[in-house]
């Protein structure tokens, strides 16, 4: 069903001061220099309240596994946390698990379930991140299992859901597949590709890496019951050096590295950190903060669900505004000198990212262009481990990634169309 906005919803000029108010660094750098920071995929622009959080809580020098006051105060905190994990995946039961990094989770993860769950192949996609794609190809070697691997689609960015379910058989053991493209942002169907995919083979074990999307669109695990799915807080307005996941019932019951006295289902290893369950609450806070500007439920889920919606709405503006520019400005889609790659039309199946170049500058120096312009972007280039396999099945040498969030304005697109066009013009042929 085709969305009722196709080019998004952008906030209103209120709600966005009032958003734009609650992050650090939209205008400038932690030295002070004015930008745009247009690289959120490769991280995230920071909530005020998230780092206050994160400092507050983990100045608290009291170990959680106790019984006196403090302790019962982190453990409230973590308890609060685990919750909210759960308000943003729609997920019931299962086990929550806190570790370093969402990367290190997955490993976890799949070491877990190919170890112990029988078959002669597993299933991916050529565009997972490597945390995703290495670890399932280190286990089939190790296993001496076959690793099928669902090829791209070079017009729209992704990959289609029958390249996926035409690799499952009876004996798949495990599917590993990302919800959103790091590079053009094409979403995955995923509530297709579970279906279709336990249609197959009802109990396949199927575990996602949620790392690029969940900052930019909507996650119901009712609707694609998956049985491993991650998500990094700090590409979500949140800290560095934290990593949640969430594992159902049977994936968590799965023998896995922990200490002995723990229960079955526990992944957490050594003491945790709390402030790590803080700051995903003052993610979901917010979110439901914007929520509360589009619905007066009082339920968090309801709250979250209409946050994340207004945020993607919002975003998909913003794309919108980069790809058919304005009354002032060329977009990006029409520009001399530019070109947009892996454009699908349907912004809707898209999370705020881009993918292009210069006829006349390679996507290195382009970076470098646009840095001297006050813009920061970042290179996507097949020397880089992180882009290599991925650019490879688009057939491309390179590209400058865009990628900006939702607390950025329609002015702020205007101006990096007007960099782009300044930048394209200073290496067009004389």
């Amino acid at each position: 069903m085709s969305s009722p906005y196709p080019n998004g919803l952008p906030f209103s000029d209120a709600l966005m001061r009032e958003v734009r108010a609650r992050f650090l660094g939209i205008e400038h750098d932690h030295q002070g220099r004015e930008r745009l920071y247009f690289d959120n995929a490769g991280g995230s622009l920071r909530l005020k309240a998230a780092i206050e959080r994160f400092a507050q809580v983990d100045a608290i020098p009291d170990n959680a596994e106790r019984s006196h006051a403090a302790a019962v105060d982190l453990q409230t905190i973590q308890t609060k946390g685990s919750a909210d994990l759960r308000t943003v995946l729609n997920a019931r039961g299962g086990s929550v698990y806190a570790s370093l990094t969402a990367s290190g989770a997955m490993f976890d993860m799949v070491r877990a379930i190919a170890d112990h769950v029988p078959g002669t192949n597993m299933v991916t996609t050529v565009l997972e991140h490597p945390s995703a794609f290495d670890a399932m190809a280190l286990y089939a070697q190790r296993l001496g299992r076959g690793l099928r691997v669902a090829p791209s689609n070079r017009v729209t960015g992704g990959i289609d859901v029958d390249a996926i379910v035409s690799l499952i058989d009876q004996e798949t053991s495990v599917l590993s597949v990302i919800y959103a493209s790091n590079i053009s942002g094409a979403k995955v169907d995923m509530e297709a590709v579970v279906k279709r995919a336990r249609e197959i083979k009802p109990d396949l074990y199927i575990v996602v890496d949620a790392v690029q999307h969940a900052p930019h669109g909507l996650i119901d695990l009712e609707k694609t019951p998956v049985d491993g799915i991650n998500l990094a807080p700090y590409k979500f307005f949140g800290c560095r050096g934290s990593g949640f996941s969430w594992l159902s019932e049977r994936a968590a019951a799965l023998p896995h590295h922990k200490l002995a006295g723990k229960p079955e289902t526990y992944w957490d290893l050594g003491s945790s950190a709390p402030w790590q369950f803080a700051v995903l609450s003052e993610i979901v806070d917010y979110v439901c903060w914007v929520g509360s500007h589009f619905n007066d439920s009082t339920d968090r889920r309801t709250q979250f669900v209409a946050g994340i919606t207004h945020i993607e709405l919002q975003e998909r503006a913003l794309l919108a505004t980069l790809l058919n520019g304005t009354e002032s400005v060329e977009g990006l889609r029409n520009m001399p000198g530019v070109h947009v790659f892996l454009d699908s039309p349907d912004l809707s199946k898209r999370d705020l990212i881009l993918a292009m170049g210069f006829e006349h500058l390679d996507c290195a120096q382009a970076v470098i262009e646009y840095g001297k312009r006050g813009v920061t972007v970042y290179e996507r280039v097949a020397s880089s481990i992180y882009s290599k396999r991925m650019l490879e099945s688009f057939g491309l040498e390179g590209a400058v990634r865009v990628s900006p969030l939702h607390c950025h304005t329609q002015a702020e697109m205007e101006k990096f169309l007007l960099v782009t066009q300044q930048i394209a013009k200073a290496f067009a042929p004389a």
